[in-house]
């Protein structure tokens, strides 16, 4: 089997092996061990690989580079009109030559992809569509196209759909699905938490706009002057650390709030396992990998209600939901609440880590395989 990967993640090339984002290819790999020979289409940078970054385990991979198109300015928008041509004349050709078409939505290569994959109705195809799924969530223009189009079963044809969520009154090609971080093996015992010592937050991901890093950074300080012994630690990077920083050194919090970058999955897991609750106030997701990683490992979740959360969560009886604008002072009352009363504490981090546990990779895998076969 051909399998034709079209995704917008950024590839990187080292000693003839292909890397990209960590999560994204962790999943790849996994569908690789059932193909053949595998085409990617994609954008390059040429540069190292970073901590977030891991390879491809195949070695049958033709990698057809694309250009990065955007539409942020006009000098973009002038730019991205002139390499289209010869971006969907090489999705054309590459489709032609799969057995198997797997888009990568949303972004701006899976747009492209939905388009011409409308030109092989009888190719065997899946789409992963990582973003939020919720039908009456505010999307990009661009977002709800694609989602318009690979929902819609006389343009889109021998397809299945996975998206995150079981949402009413879809088409017969939209398959609920789920993803996953770690196998069954890894599952160790943690040591119960309690409050008796420090009482240690997490904030994992993108400092971004979206996720808000800098609203849990507030909320940890303002648990901090009330006397609280808090501690927090931030895994990402983005446009937001500089700000951070301005924040953490005006109030001199550098000890109790730590900035760490970007790191390893090894490093983040042992953070998860310490930790007693991951904030995470995101204002857009697709499945939140880091809230069903903190599940996981017993850490519970304080986290915004966007796509398939509240779902996860099982309506606060998983962790709490929140609304994505709340204030500090929300995040601290919920924080507050768990600290006076540990028996609720400890029964939702129990219930979070058995739900949790219930998606591992070796079931992500199976049903993987599934798909493929079928």
């Amino acid at each position: 089997m051909r399998f034709c990967i079209i995704t917008h993640a950024t590839h990187k090339e080292k000693n003839g092996n292909f890397f990209a984002y960590e999560p994204y290819v962790r999943e790849m790999n996994l569908w690789l061990k059932y193909v053949g020979n595998v085409e990617i289409i994609a954008p390059k940078l040429e540069s190292e690989p970073n901590a977030i970054e891991i390879e491809y385990q195949c070695n049958n991979i033709f990698y057809n580079k694309v250009s990065s198109i955007q539409f942020t300015s006009l000098i973009y928008v002038l730019k991205s009109i002139f390499l289209l041509p010869s971006i969907f004349l090489k999705l054309f050709k590459a489709c032609k030559r799969a057995d198997h078409i797997h888009l990568r939505c949303p972004g701006n290569m899976g747009l492209l992809g939905c388009l011409v994959q409308i030109f092989f109705p009888n190719k065997k195809k899946t789409v992963k569509y990582a973003g939020n799924w919720d039908p009456e969530s505010k999307q990009p223009l661009s977002y709800k196209f694609q989602r318009w189009i690979v929902s819609n079963t006389f343009l889109t044809k021998n397809c299945k759909v996975l998206v995150y969520g079981d949402w009413p009154n879809q088409t017969k090609n939209i398959v609920p699905f789920f993803t996953a971080s770690y196998f069954k093996s890894e599952i160790t015992e943690i040591i119960k938490k309690d409050f008796t010592s420090k009482i240690r937050l997490l904030f994992v991901g993108g400092l971004t706009e979206g996720k808000q890093p800098l609203l849990t950074v507030i909320a940890t300080h303002e648990l901090i002057k009330k006397g609280y012994n808090v501690s927090l630690d931030l895994y990402g990077d983005g446009i937001k650390r500089n700000e951070i920083l301005t924040y953490l050194r005006l109030y001199k919090l550098e000890k109790s709030i730590i900035l760490h970058g970007n790191v390893s999955k090894e490093v983040v897991k042992k953070a998860f396992k310490e930790a007693h609750f991951l904030i995470f106030i995101s204002k857009s997701e697709g499945w939140p990998k880091v809230v069903a990683e903190a599940m996981f490992w017993s850490c519970l979740p304080i986290s915004s209600n966007v796509s398939c959360i509240n779902y996860m969560l099982g309506n606060n009886k998983r962790g709490t939901v929140l609304n994505a604008n709340v204030f500090k002072e929300d995040i601290v009352i919920e924080i507050e609440s768990y600290i006076k009363n540990k028996i609720i504490y400890k029964e939702k981090v129990l219930n979070a880590k058995r739900w949790s546990q219930n998606f591992t990779l070796d079931k992500f895998e199976n049903e993987i395989k599934k798909i493929i076969d079928a």
